[in-house]
């Protein structure tokens, strides 16, 4: 038997339209990741972009377990002497950009390199519950009913 390697022109992309509204936030990046990946399909291959075309709504509406919202905190550094900030992930959430929460998620699970910048592409996050992807016509996955875990 010879390994299957799909070829750049052999890849079909889907369209997949995800409802965030309840969804545990780890359980919804990682089948998002697994997704943008292509990790789902038979004909996988590490190195060449097969994964699926992304929209998630309902951004704001994601859910976190325990106490994540008030305890989980997102640090970055401003460059200068003792400038370390930080915000927690309920400000993230209640604050102007809830999506990028979903973003940063699902980032730090793609592998880091050209080749997932190039899968982050394909991720469109919105907060609301509206989305400019009508004409690609996605499917509708239903994160929530894949697991009882997945819904809070």
């Amino acid at each position: 038997m010879k390994t299957y390697n799909a070829k750049p022109s052999e890849v079909e992309k889907k369209w997949v339209v995800i409802d965030a509204d309840g969804v545990v936030l780890g359980r919804l990046a990682s089948i998002i990741s697994m997704r943008l990946r292509g990790k789902h399909l038979p004909t996988y291959t590490p190195n060449v972009d097969m994964g699926d075309n992304v929209v998630v709504v309902n951004a704001e509406k994601v859910r976190l377990t325990g106490n994540k919202l008030a305890a989980k905190r997102f640090y970055w550094h401003t460059g200068h002497p003792g400038g370390i900030k930080d915000r927690t992930i309920g400000q993230l959430l209640g604050g102007r950009y809830p999506e990028r929460v979903i973003v940063k998620a699902v980032e730090r699970m793609i592998t880091r390199g050209p080749l997932g910048r190039q899968q982050m592409k394909n991720l469109r996050v919105y907060a609301g519950d509206t989305h400019p992807h009508e004409a690609q016509q996605p499917e509708v996955l239903d994160v929530g009913a894949m697991n009882p875990k997945n819904k809070r």
